[in-house]
C-alpha cells in the first residue's frame, strides 16, 4: 500500500475510530499510515477535550500504554478492565472522584500509574493486587488518609503523594522495601513512622511544606539516602542530622 493521500477526507471515514486531529496536525493521513496508528500498542489522547472516553478505546485490547490525561473526565468506564496488557496508564489532570474497582484487574500494570491532579479521596481495595507496579502518582488530590491498598504494591520504586491532606503515614509503609523515592510535599504530616527505617533502598524523601514536629532517628540509618528535603517544614534539626550530612546525604532545610 503506497503512502499517498486519499482522495476523500480521512476523518469522514474514520470519525468514530479516531478523534479529530488538532488544526495544523502534521504527518501523512493516508490509509496505510492510519492503519499503523490503529495497530499501535500505544494510545495517546492527551488533552483532546474528550469529556468521556470514546467506546472504541475499550476495543483496543492490545494496548500497552494509554494516556487519557487532561480530558475533563469525571469517570472511567469499567470497560477499562478489558485492557489486560496495559503497562502504563495516565489518568492525570482530570476530574475523577473515584476509579473503578476493575483497575485492580490490570495486573500487567508494571511501569506507571498516574492518578494525579484529580479529586480522589480514596482508592479501591482491589488496587492491592497491582503488586508489579513500580511508579504511582496520587499527588494533587484530596486524600486525608493513605489508601492501605498502596502498601501492598510491593514493587513500587517511586511513590508520589504530594499536595494532599494527609496527616500521617502508616507503619505499613515499611512493606515497600523496594522504594527509592518518597514524595510527600505539602501535606499535614507531623512525623514519620519508625518503620521508615526498613526502607533501605530509599534515595530521596521529600517532606517540604509539612508541619513536622518530629522525625525518627531511623532515617539516619538509611544506607542509601541521598536527599532529604525539609524546606518550609520549620523543624528544628535533630541531633542525628549532622551524622546524615557527614556521610554525604544532602539535607535541604
Amino acid at each position: 500500500m503506497s503512502c499517498e493521500p486519499e482522495k476523500e477526507c480521512w476523518c469522514a471515514e474514520l470519525q468514530n475510530i479516531l478523534p479529530l486531529p488538532d488544526t495544523g496536525t502534521k504527518g501523512c493521513l493516508c490509509r496505510a499510515c492510519l492503519t499503523k496508528v490503529l495497530e499501535s500498542p500505544n494510545l495517546n489522547l492527551w488533552k483532546k477535550r474528550l469529556g468521556r472516553v470514546p467506546e472504541w478505546v475499550w476495543e483496543r485490547t492490545e494496548l500497552e500504554t494509554m494516556v487519557l490525561a487532561d480530558n475533563e473526565l469525571s469517570e472511567v468506564s469499567v470497560q477499562i478492565g478489558r485492557l489486560k496488557k496495559l503497562r502504563m496508564l495516565d489518568l492525570g489532570h482530570n476530574r475523577l472522584t473515584h476509579v473503578p474497582d476493575v483497575l485492580g484487574d490490570l495486573d500487567g500494570l508494571t511501569d506507571f500509574l498516574y492518578l494525579h491532579d484529580n479529586q480522589l479521596t480514596s482508592l479501591p481495595a482491589s488496587l492491592a493486587r497491582l503488586t508489579k507496579l513500580r511508579y504511582l502518582n496520587i499527588s494533587e488530590n484530596a486524600f486525608e488518609v493513605f489508601p492501605e491498598s498502596i502498601f501492598c504494591m510491593t514493587s513500587l520504586i517511586e511513590l508520589r503523594a504530594s499536595d494532599n491532606r494527609l496527616t500521617s503515614l502508616p507503619d505499613s509503609v515499611g512493606c515497600l522495601t523496594r522504594l527509592r523515592e518518597l514524595h510527600l510535599r505539602s501535606n499535614q504530616l507531623t512525623s514519620l513512622p519508625e518503620s521508615i527505617g526498613t526502607l533501605e533502598e530509599l534515595r530521596q524523601i521529600d517532606l517540604r511544606g509539612n508541619p513536622l514536629t518530629h522525625l525518627p532517628a531511623a532515617i539516619a540509618a538509611l544506607p542509601r539516602l541521598e536527599k532529604l528535603d525539609l524546606r518550609w517544614a520549620n523543624l528544628p534539626p535533630p541531633e542525628w542530622m549532622a551524622d546524615l550530612e557527614a556521610r554525604g546525604c544532602v539535607v535541604y532545610r
